[in-house]
């Protein structure tokens, strides 16, 4: 029995079995290539000097370092006379 477009079944068939091969290997490919897309601790591990510089200058931001350091280096003198002092608390007079 011939098909109308002039293939056998025996053809078709074949066909069908070569296409089923060529999409299992197109699927373990898509497998391995999605492994090493979220290997998350491989790139860490190979970028870790890069990353421990990069989350110890996010913690310093997030931690408000930058305006800490500035006003600590940019510390203006207090205008006032001090009353009393008890560690870093001063009590000052500014009137």
């Amino acid at each position: 029995m011939a098909a109308r477009n002039g293939r056998t079944p025996a053809a078709v068939r074949e066909e069908i079995e070569t296409e089923r091969n060529r999409l299992a290997t197109a699927v373990d490919e898509l497998r391995d290539g999605i492994g090493q897309a979220t290997d998350v601790g491989g790139k860490l591990r190979a970028n870790l000097p890069a990353a421990a510089a990069g989350a110890l200058v996010v913690g310093f931001v997030l931690a408000g370092g930058i305006g800490a350091t500035m006003r600590l280096a940019f510390r203006r003198g207090r205008e006032g006379e001090t009353k009393a002092r008890l560690g870093s608390f001063r009590l000052v007079d500014r009137g």
